[in-house]
């Protein structure tokens, strides 16, 4: 009988020209977006901490080392079965094929294909060989859309976690995306990758060995997390048995709601402790040392220890304050924010707006604001005031093709819970606006943004509170939650006016690239259900003409019709002449007529993201 080995591997001594099966006993993929960007941040903080500019590739063999943790394999009858560890290995599966796509038209390039798929008797197919995934990996493989409403949920899942990671590798590691003058970061990340990222294989040769390794690991008593060591320190800084009871109590009370509500306890701790008690962060040069933000996001429970008397832990009764007021008063904020992160909440609406913007510094940011002395309608405004804030700042950002990731944001979000701290509403909104006063970039300047490949979510995000804001000032709404496909049947898409046929266009553009850079500006897109666009999207304006009217009403004031007998509409757009000029129809839509609907999104966009809103909700 062989014994069980353990051995450390890279990534690419675990991938290249192996091939893995699924074990009975393993779930099917279950990684939800949380992982997938705690995985990418991991991954990318790490490579940072190293990577310099001025550097050769050749110097990436010296960039720290990464331990992803351990898989166990059982190789069994010519096959390798992984009974436990294929949520890392099938993430960084769809990493490497995310990263192949990514350095396809780029001079460097580092070779991937031997990781994802190997070939035999020539047939190809993925070294993570899970069949019912094969036509779902292989879409993505070849870069192409796939769909199917049948199939599997662990498929459905794998296609939106692929996605997540487009999404968060382009925050994360923005020295990725090459600007000019810039070098390119991404062959040094991927060199890191596949070198320096190791994790330990377990490998078993029976299936009763693999089992009980797997069992051992996963079912032999469950190992402490940082809350429960948290948790066991301030008790144990208790003296008074009774007192000690109490505060015990107390805590179970708080984790019992936070498991309640499914939130992962140990997120509301860093999310408190760094909003109300870290002064300090990582400074943003070579060789820097964590400081309290970073240490609170890896051992808060140290860092406590570390910092009791500036906590003012110095008796039983402030332990007994810090667990039963302080720890139940902000875990209680979390989920109040954590339900407005999921539903409409009336006054806390941009907490949901920030959320669909995947900000996941938000949370943090809002309990920076809040005193356990707020009485509950102050705590409530606090967060209006705040997100409201978050809303305009992201989409100023976003208008100007900035990054919101965490990455990009962290020093200034930081920065921006320190002068929050305890300041009463009114204090509050003047600093918010005088913060936003200061921005250099917002939606001033007289173009808008354009549709790009990595901006559509956040694009449609906005498409969607302007038409919802349109229809909302005409009495017809058009549900913001249906407009972003999280409520009702339509699933709408961001479509463009004109269809894509340069040849229709050569009165007003003299080449094809000007008519491409017109085509895509955002007074040239609409928010439309799947199904026009799929009936309509190809055809010319004066086809789409005649049905825009049958639409939202951003989409129906294209149409003459639009303007007579529609009393709420007529009115809001007289409020609208005050200002600036009405909203008009276009019986034809030329390159004057984008230019006159762009400047129509910019004004209504200034309405939308106006910093004087906070100052009024103050009042």
């Amino acid at each position: 009988m062989r014994a069980i080995e353990g051995k450390t591997r890279n990534v690419r001594e675990l991938l290249k020209g192996v091939k893995y099966a699924v074990d009975y006993y393993q779930r099917g993929y279950e990684w939800d977006e949380k992982q997938i960007q705690e995985l990418v941040e991991d991954l990318t903080g790490k490579f940072l901490d190293s990577y310099r500019p001025q550097h050769s590739r050749g110097q990436v063999k010296q960039y720290g080392h990464y331990f992803l943790g351990s898989i166990i394999v059982n190789d069994k009858d010519d096959k390798r079965y992984i009974v436990d560890g294929q949520q890392r290995l099938t993430s960084l599966t769809l990493f490497l094929i995310y990263l192949r796509h990514l350095q396809a038209d780029r001079a460097q390039k580092v070779s991937l294909d031997e990781l994802i798929y190997s070939e035999q008797f020539g047939e190809k197919s993925f070294n993570m060989a899970v069949e019912e995934r094969a036509p779902a990996m292989q879409a993505l493989f070849a870069g192409e859309e796939w769909e199917d409403e049948h199939a599997p949920e662990s498929v459905q899942n794998l296609l939106a976690r692929y996605a997540d990671l487009e999404e968060r590798f382009g925050e994360a590691l923005p020295a990725a995306f090459p600007e000019e003058d810039q070098p390119d970061a991404l062959p040094y990340f991927t060199d890191w990758l596949i070198e320096n990222v190791h994790l330990v294989e377990i490998v078993a040769f029976t299936s009763e060995d693999a089992y009980t390794i797997f069992e051992t690991m996963n079912d032999r008593g469950k190992p402490l997390n940082n809350a429960d060591m948290l948790k066991g320190y301030l008790l144990a800084s208790i003296g008074d048995e009774q007192v000690r009871a109490q505060a015990n109590e107390a805590w179970k009370q708080t984790a019992h709601r936070l498991h309640e509500a499914e939130l992962d306890i140990e997120d509301v701790l860093k999310a408190w402790l760094r909003a109300r008690h870290a002064s300090s962060t990582r400074q943003r040069k070579r060789g820097a040392e964590s400081e309290d933000f970073e240490l609170i996001g890896s051992e808060y429970h140290r860092w406590v220890r570390d910092h009791h008397t500036a906590l003012g832990l110095i008796s039983d009764q402030a332990y007994k304050q810090f667990i039963g007021q302080e720890f139940r008063f902000y875990a209680d904020c979390y989920l109040l924010i954590e339900e407005a992160s999921h539903a409409l909440a009336p006054g806390l609406e941009h907490i949901l707006y920030n959320a669909h913007h995947g900000f996941t510094l938000q949370n943090t940011v809002l309990l920076a604001a809040l005193q356990p002395k707020d009485a509950p309608e102050v705590v409530r405004l606090k967060l209006r005031l705040v997100a409201h804030y978050l809303n305009i700042l992201l989409a100023w950002r976003i208008w100007n093709y900035r990054n919101i990731g965490y990455s990009t944001l962290q020093y200034s979000m930081f920065s921006l819970m320190q002068r929050i701290r305890n300041l009463s509403p009114a204090k509050l909104a003047a600093l918010l606006a005088k913060i936003l006063g200061q921005e250099d970039e917002t939606m001033e300047a007289d173009d808008v943004p354009r549709l790009h490949g990595r901006n559509r979510r956040q694009l449609h995000l906005l498409l969607a509170r302007l038409t919802h804001y349109v229809g909302e000032q005409s009495g017809q709404a058009t549900p913001y939650l249906e407009l972003v496909n999280w409520a009702g049947n339509a699933q709408y898409e961001v479509e463009h006016i004109w269809a894509d046929h340069f040849e229709d266009h050569t009165n007003d553009f003299g080449n094809e690239y000007e008519f491409e850079y017109y085509r895509d500006r955002l007074g040239g897109l609409l928010l439309l259900p799947k199904s026009f666009n799929a009936s309509f999207g190809d055809q010319p304006y004066s086809v789409k003409y005649e049905h825009y009217f049958g639409q939202n009403i951003l989409a129906k004031s294209l149409h003459a019709r639009c303007y007579a007998h529609n009393p709420g509409f007529q009115r809001f757009n007289e409020e609208l002449e005050v200002a600036f000029k009405p909203i008009k129809p276009h019986p034809e839509f030329r390159k004057a007529d984008q230019d006159k609907r762009s400047a129509l999104y910019r004004q209504l966009a200034r309405r939308v993201w106006n910093p004087a809103d906070i100052l009024a909700a103050a009042q």
